[in-house]
């Protein structure tokens, strides 16, 4: 069995002079998370769509389930678009057993895998319900349960969490683990970068259409974290080997009778991390903690695109304002 999902090289589409992906190449493991990231307009759904053949590539070579891109495929594939579209008229049900039956389910299977994803999902009192009676995070559900509901070999889910409240997207977090459990390979595109580091196994980051970071996601961290540590200490830690600069973070944690002050310490440009465990191995005051620090993945995201002279911070934060709007509006 071949263990790449999905292989692109050099891939490339445009508009008359608009360039929307350009020379991208990657590679999706099975039974991975693998997450598509970068600001709006990266070109992250023009390539979801190559690779789902809704879109031709101008150029370069694409892969999925170890052949091109081809009607054929679309049963092993689930899809869950930016855009959403349901029958709204229809009850939730039949709208499920339909889609289920477009995915090769035989009509028996496609009413048992609807009444077990609907139970799953919190959805079975709402099952003979038309979908326009139901809040637009019911619908987002009932949406997920489409794209899951003819157990694909490939899972792609394009913003899976907007509109949902901090309880359903703890579901949706587990149903897609549990997806990835059974042997579902998973394309999460996502604007809550925060989610990536917590459960996608690698990362791709587009910007104008280009791969700017790509790799497993402790790796794209441990590489683009400074070589700094957090150190909880009541020593001085200024003249220890090694040491370029000291940070107090201004706070203290109560311990004991006094404070124990958090420092923050910048080792000089290729001194041995070693050589300053040893050092502070021998302060004389006690170490109530150490860690690495470790530089979060929607920082990096930011400083690389941010690298470009744009900015996304203002983009990341209205995403977050209106997906709280969304919550609050009980969607």
């Amino acid at each position: 069995m071949n263990d790449l999902v999905l292989v692109a090289q050099d891939v490339r589409k445009s508009y008359d002079d608009f360039v929307a992906v350009s020379d991208v190449s990657l590679e999706v493991r099975r039974g991975e998370i693998f997450a598509l990231l970068g600001p709006n307009g990266a070109g992250k759904t023009t390539f979801l769509r190559m690779a789902l053949d809704i879109l031709k590539p101008d150029s370069g070579k694409l892969e999925v389930l170890g052949a091109a891109p081809s009607t054929e495929l679309k049963s092993k594939i689930g899809y869950l678009p930016e855009e959403r579209g349901l029958y709204r008229k229809q009850k939730v049900r039949p709208v499920l057993e339909y889609f289920g039956r477009l995915k090769g389910l035989k009509d028996a299977e496609a009413r048992e895998r609807a009444h077990t994803l609907l139970a799953r999902l919190g959805l079975a009192e709402w099952a003979d319900k038309k979908i326009g009676e139901l809040s637009k995070g019911m619908q987002q559900k009932v949406q997920i349960c489409g794209a899951i509901i003819g157990r694909p070999e490939l899972l792609v889910l394009d913003e899976p969490f907007s509109g949902l409240d901090p309880v359903n997207t703890r579901l949706l977090e587990d149903v897609i683990e549990e997806e990835r459990k059974s042997g579902v390979t998973v394309i999460l595109c996502t604007h809550q970068i925060a989610k990536v580091e917590e459960f996608c196994d690698r990362a791709c980051v587009l910007h104008k259409g280009r791969v700017v970071l790509y790799g497993g996601v402790d790796e794209l961290i441990r590489s683009h974290s400074a070589e700094a540590y957090v150190v909880r200490t009541r020593a001085a830690l200024e003249g220890l080997p090694g040491v370029a600069s000291v940070e107090r973070d201004g706070h203290e944690e109560n311990h004991g009778d006094q404070g124990v002050p958090v420092q923050r310490v910048v080792l000089q440009p290729g001194f041995a991390p070693n050589e300053f465990l040893t050092a502070l191995g021998r302060v004389a005051e006690p170490v109530e903690a150490f860690s690495r620090e470790r530089l979060p993945l929607e920082e990096i995201f930011i400083q690389v695109v941010e690298s470009s002279g744009e900015s996304v911070r203002d983009l990341l934060a209205e995403g977050k304002r209106a997906e709280l709007l969304a919550v609050a509006k009980g969607v």
